[in-house]
């Protein structure tokens, strides 16, 4: 059997790779951001409709608790719990699993960077998010010059479209020539596609760019904010490096119950989908109760920094073994 046992990026992008965790350890030790460590499995997994769990079966004793554990797809929920707890700022760099996702962009298992901000908003964290992305150019001796805008701004400078009243038909046919099969797919889902089809194609190569102020129905676990306009907006932001898409941070939705229903709308949507649904992480609801601290929270992808660091397009590119060849 012919089997290819070299590494999938080269030696020079790997030491790259130490470097920059060095680096982010030291931007968060200047900042006085504990590193931590939480679980990769869990008794719950990840409930959005968008993304699919990994899960296995324990053999050993579990004293009454589910066999069925679920690989984590990002240290989220740990985090909160700790947050809750009166851990403070803090952050962890390491390993998640995404099922489903492999491809060019994609690898199943990936590092996620995720930190929180405690007395911060969305706004001021995408700052911080800025500056560690700043830093991380500067190892491969690069700068980026730094653009702004909503949501709404960046679909109506784009496309002449209002994201927030425009119809389904109206977002359909601004997707141009690029058919799509419409079965099942919502408004959020079509807004989706003109980012990805037809926004985020045009970003400057060299620009980071950061989007705020998302429609209320993309809030995932943010709060919501309504300026008194008929309008309301999640409170999260987007941070792209060209057209990479290398981070999602949101101010941080504290209440349980409305937590809980959000959970509830992602398993009913799992349903209609014939998906799977893990079940809900009643330890996180539980510390939201017993009162998360205001603060902001985000997770960046290394994978799609180093890429973007590089110009690659290939997620091979930075893995010392990729999919293919784990």
């Amino acid at each position: 059997m012919d089997v290819d046992w070299r590494p999938s990026a080269g030696i020079d992008v790997l030491r790259l790779r130490a470097r920059l965790n060095a680096a982010i350890r030291g931007f968060f030790a200047e900042r006085g951001v504990l590193e931590v460590e939480t679980p990769v499995l869990s008794r719950a997994g990840n409930t959005d409709p968008n993304i699919a769990s990994f899960s296995l079966e324990f053999s050993g004793r579990t004293e009454g608790a589910p066999r069925t554990r679920w690989l984590r797809t990002s240290p989220e929920f740990a985090l909160k719990r700790l947050l809750a707890a009166g851990i403070g700022d803090c952050y962890e760099l390491g390993r998640v699993f995404r099922d489903g996702e492999a491809g060019g962009r994609h690898n199943p298992e990936f590092t996620m960077l995720e930190w929180y901000r405690v007395g911060w908003n969305h706004l001021q964290l995408a700052d911080e998010t800025v500056e560690l992305v700043q830093a991380a150019l500067a190892l491969v001796d690069r700068n980026a010059t730094i653009l702004r805008s909503t949501f709404g701004d960046l679909y109506r400078d784009a496309l002449g479209i209002d994201p927030f009243t425009a119809d389904d038909i109206t977002l359909r046919n601004a997707l141009g020539d690029v058919r799509i099969d419409p079965e099942g797919l919502t408004r959020d889902d079509w807004l989706d596609l003109l980012m990805t089809h037809r926004i985020q194609p045009a970003f400057a190569p060299d620009a980071i760019l950061v989007v705020h102020d998302y429609p209320a129905s993309q809030c995932a676990l943010a709060r919501i904010r309504d300026d008194g306009d008929g309008v309301p907006v999640a409170e999260r932001f987007e941070l792209y490096l060209g057209p990479l898409e290398l981070a999602n941070g949101y101010h941080e939705l504290r209440d349980a119950d409305e937590q809980r229903q959000r959970f509830e709308r992602d398993r009913a949507m799992r349903a209609v989908r014939h998906q799977p649904a893990p079940p809900i992480d009643e330890a996180m609801l539980a510390a939201l109760e017993a009162g998360l601290p205001e603060c902001a929270g985000v997770a960046l992808g290394i994978e799609r920094l180093l890429m973007a660091m590089l110009g690659s397009n290939r997620i091979a590119d930075v893995l010392a073994f990729d999919f293919a060849r784990a």
